[in-house]
């Protein structure tokens, strides 16, 4: 495929959000929060979800897809909020967009995650993709040699946060059931002291999750961190927005109205099948 011609990218032009679906919209709640005035092109593949449980290879395909298409939004920069693409496409997608700077959810969780260990046992949920590509366990590997990383595949937790059903007993059963071996008290050293959500769906599920943890384990949520890396990465680009009013466009792959039903609570705020326009890849 060739690659399509990028203009230089310029401060007033939006920044791209790219999701397989609506978990990503956990990571734009915080960069609206930490970059208001700057204007967002949101777009979630749902006609192809899950990539939790797809190959690399069509992973990738499929990512390059999402970034070439909101390249013809002109944006300056491209947020991947969907830990299973940052582990599987991220240099794949850096490499196509050139002179576009490309954040991924992996590394700023990663460090996030190894600042606050004090025993540098950190486990990881994650989707299958996510966990089985090693993409946090070598990133906190590359920033603290002597951690000790347990990981999990957790996908009932996807499909909890898209039924909306994220506290009470069902979902906290669940949590314990993919919890308790990781933070058995009989592990060699102890169990871990801090636990990566490593999914943006997972921050929907923080209450059941943290009901079933010790009080002393850190748990740390990459949308935030992503959100301050960002825009740390615009402000040493020359790309940070000096004013305006923020705005967001909502594009989808399939079935706006359950992006907008199901968004609207990953976002929470309002969102309706009107805002959202349906691109085909």
């Amino acid at each position: 495929m060739t690659a399509p011609a990028l203009q230089a990218p310029n401060d007033s032009a939006p920044i791209g959000v790219f999701d397989s679906g609506v978990g990503g919209l956990t990571v734009l709640k915080a960069l609206c929060a930490q970059l208001p005035g700057e204007s967002f092109v949101y777009l979630g593949d749902t006609a192809r979800l899950p990539y939790g449980t797809k190959s690399a290879a069509t992973v990738t395909r499929y990512s390059l897809k999402a970034a070439e298409a909101l390249t013809e939004y002109g944006v300056k920069c491209l947020v991947i909020a969907c830990n299973t693409v940052s582990a599987f496409a991220l240099p794949a997608i850096r490499e196509r967009l050139g002179a576009v700077p490309v954040v991924g959810v992996i590394e700023p969780g990663a460090e996030a995650a190894c600042s606050a260990s004090r025993s540098g046992h950190i486990a990881v949920i994650a989707t299958e993709g996510t966990v089985r590509r090693g993409a946090y366990q070598a990133a906190i590997l590359r920033l603290r040699s002597n951690a000790r990383v347990s990981a999990q595949a957790a996908a009932l937790f996807v499909a909890l946060a898209e039924e909306g059903v994220c506290s009470g007993p069902i979902a906290e059963s669940i949590a314990r059931h993919y919890l308790a071996p990781l933070f058995r008290d009989d592990l060699p050293g102890g169990p871990p002291d801090t636990l990566v959500l490593g999914c943006t769906h997972f921050p929907m599920l923080a209450g059941a999750i943290s009901a079933v943890l010790a009080p002393q384990v850190s748990m740390v949520d990459s949308a935030s961190t992503t959100a301050a890396h960002v825009h740390a990465v615009l402000t040493a680009a020359g790309l940070l927005r000096p004013a305006g009013a923020g705005a967001v466009r909502f594009l989808a792959t399939d079935d706006a109205g359950r992006f907008a039903r199901v968004g609207s609570r990953f976002l929470q705020r309002p969102i309706s099948s009107g805002e959202v326009e349906l691109v085909d890849l």
